[in-house]
């Protein structure tokens, strides 16, 4: 089980072994792109959804997802 948080170094380690891992099971630059693409809209849509759930603080304050 992956711990909760990583850090900078972690994620960077752990995004070049799913790379790695993908690219040996035969997926191509371009699936692996729709991949992330999904990735970061589900991201997207869960950070989306948990700011729908907090109450307004009218900080006008909004989440950027990379």
């Amino acid at each position: 089980m992956l711990a909760p948080m990583l850090d900078a170094k972690g994620t960077k380690i752990l995004a070049k072994s799913l790379f790695k891992e993908l690219r040996a099971s035969g997926y191509n630059a371009n699936q692996i792109l729709g991949l992330s693409t999904e990735l970061i809209d589900l991201v997207t849509r869960d950070l989306r959804a948990q700011g729908d759930a907090r109450p307004a603080d009218g900080s006008g304050a909004e989440v950027v997802a990379f």
